[in-house]
């Protein structure tokens, strides 16, 4: 089973790619996994605010299934 894990802004920068396909079966089916691989994986800076969609949806948590798209967001500022 596989994810499609997309990065945008500096977490692109700072991984090294824009995006990348993950083997669950290596890493966890969970949203929460995906997270903790890759912020190990490429020693993600500032975890606490990014943020992580899930086939575009923010915040979403719990499993994933075979095609999902997983995407690193950067902190938003706004007003």
């Amino acid at each position: 089973m596989k994810v499609r894990v997309r990065y945008f802004g500096a977490i692109a920068e700072q991984t090294g790619r824009n995006e990348e396909v993950l083997d669950l079966t290596a890493v966890g089916f969970m949203v929460q996994d995906v997270k903790s691989f890759c912020l190990e994986k490429y020693s993600l800076s500032d975890a606490e605010s990014l943020q992580l969609a899930v086939n575009q949806e923010l915040n979403k948590e719990g499993e994933l299934s075979d095609g999902d798209e997983v995407a690193f967001l950067p902190p938003f500022a706004g007003g």
